[in-house]
């Protein structure tokens, strides 16, 4: 395996989405989990919604919208400055605890994040966690006003690290994200945290590991 440049999704990769959960528990306990994988999902989905319908709004956008959805699914009451805490927490995800160490190793390549989100939300993230000197480039489907998994959003990524598809690897916890890459003719690693299936869509991932420290061995 060639790889002379890595690309990260951002969000469950390299920062845990679920991390809101405790800021959800907060206001209403009990509920923090929950909150957070409705939401998370309903996000999700917006994002494959938008991009078909071509109705491009940004993510910070289509979060806030999926947290409205995932509060009235559960029927839970929030007032605006509630609901604003909760969005905000979208500035203050966690990194994974692996995550600095696993990219130092893999510091002698080109690295860089491909993400949905903003840059207004990526940016911060990547402050927080100490990671500014660790990357390359952070790069935002923004620029382009369409979701992964549109190839246009992959071919974006090296143009911006000027490599070779064939060259780069694909770093993902999202298997719907893995198979597009790999579609698009990536190298694929799936980071599988919690044992799951991958998703049948006719193509399978080159690497499968549990986190990012295993990827970083394997690399070295």
């Amino acid at each position: 395996m060639t790889v002379k440049a890595i690309f990260f999704d951002a969000y469950g990769t390299l920062f845990d989405v679920h991390s809101v959960s405790e800021k959800c528990e907060q206001f209403f306990p009990e509920k923090g989990m929950q909150i957070s994988e409705v939401w998370r999902q309903k996000q999700l989905e917006y994002t494959w919604l938008r991009s078909l319908m071509d109705r491009y709004e940004d993510f910070w956008k289509v979060t806030g919208d999926s947290l409205i959805f995932a509060l009235k699914a559960l029927d839970l009451q929030a007032s605006q400055e509630i609901r604003s805490a909760l969005l905000n927490e979208y500035l203050r995800l966690k990194a994974y605890p692996e995550v600095r160490e696993a990219l130092e190793l893999l510091s002698n390549r080109k690295l860089a994040i491909l993400s949905n989100g903003t840059l207004q939300m990526l940016n911060p993230l990547v402050r927080n966690a100490n990671l500014t000197e660790a990357f390359n480039d952070v790069i935002s489907v923004d620029e382009l006003k369409i979701y992964k998994p549109y190839m246009g959003v992959y071919e974006l990524g090296t143009a911006k690290l000027s490599i070779d598809k064939t060259e780069a690897l694909f770093v993902t916890s999202n298997p719907w994200d893995a198979s597009g890459a790999k579609t698009f003719g990536f190298q694929v690693c799936w980071i599988n945290r919690n044992n799951k299936p991958f998703d049948e869509l006719g193509v399978k991932p080159d690497l499968i590991v549990r986190d990012l420290e295993e990827l970083a061995n394997i690399l070295q």
